[in-house]
């Protein structure tokens, strides 16, 4: 189980936000300033916020600009993972990672039965890691944005969360994951 050592140091990171949306403007983005909030609240900085439309060459065009961007540490894409022809996140985000992290969408599906049931079979909620930046990729609901970023985001963006965090793989400085550590004697076990 993961926690926060009281003695660990915080480092913000720089984190930006994209809702993905044929319909939503910015007065109607409740689950975009959801997001701001959260990240300001949780002590990141927000370092750029934009609305597209549901289009899979829009959505991977502004999220390989801002991968490429030395200031942008994680990424919180919101909307376009169900299942309409229109839905295509996944799709657009999946190409470009480097490395996906399959265990975000499971703990997604795994947190999100409790409050809807089986229905939460049809959340496409992806993750990965491009260029050292980290994507999340969550349903448009207020609700599902607040348990991807309660119950998983938050978390693994705090860089003092033990014993494994994502803030070390964008953040040269960070303390490394201490069960990642290698054993310094013959008769220790390597711990992966």
């Amino acid at each position: 189980m993961s926690h926060v050592p009281e003695d660990a140091l915080f480092t913000p990171l720089g984190i930006a936000v994209l809702t993905v949306s044929d319909t939503r403007g910015f007065d109607e983005d409740g689950s975009g300033d959801l997001l701001v909030k959260y990240l300001s609240e949780g002590g990141h900085s927000l370092v750029e916020r934009r609305i597209v439309a549901d289009d899979i060459y829009q959505v991977r065009a502004v999220v390989s600009e801002w991968i490429a961007r030395a200031d942008i540490h994680a990424i919180l894409v919101n909307g376009g993972t169900g299942f309409t022809a229109r839905d295509t996140t996944p799709e657009a985000l999946i190409p470009l990672f480097d490395k996906a992290i399959e265990g975000y969408g499971e703990l997604f599906r795994h947190y999100s039965l409790k409050t809807i049931g089986t229905a939460t079979i049809q959340s496409r909620a992806v993750a990965g890691v491009a260029n050292r930046t980290m994507m999340f990729a969550m349903p448009g609901s207020p609700k599902a944005c607040a348990l991807a970023w309660d119950k998983i985001i938050a978390l693994q963006l705090d860089s003092r969360t033990r014993p494994c965090n994502f803030a070390a793989m964008v953040l040269p400085s960070a303390t490394p994951c201490s069960g990642r550590q290698k054993a310094t004697s013959s008769n220790e076990v390597e711990r992966l």
